[in-house]
């Protein structure tokens, strides 16, 4: 049997692959399992003359 990873954040079931991703969505992060951070969607274009202006909510 295997020895359990010691990467494993204390649950008993991670999956660990080799880039240091676990099942569950946390990633090692060289001293703790911890959760992937944020990243915020940026929209395509600073210009905002751009972006949609002409939805109708009502329709």
């Amino acid at each position: 049997m295997k020895t359990p990873d010691k990467r494993c954040c204390g649950s008993g079931v991670c999956i660990i692959n080799d880039a240091g991703e676990c099942w569950c969505g946390q990633i090692w992060d060289g001293e703790k399992m911890s959760a992937p951070p944020l990243i915020s969607k940026t929209s395509p274009s600073s210009d905002p003359s751009l972006e949609l202006k002409n939805i109708n909510p009502e329709s």
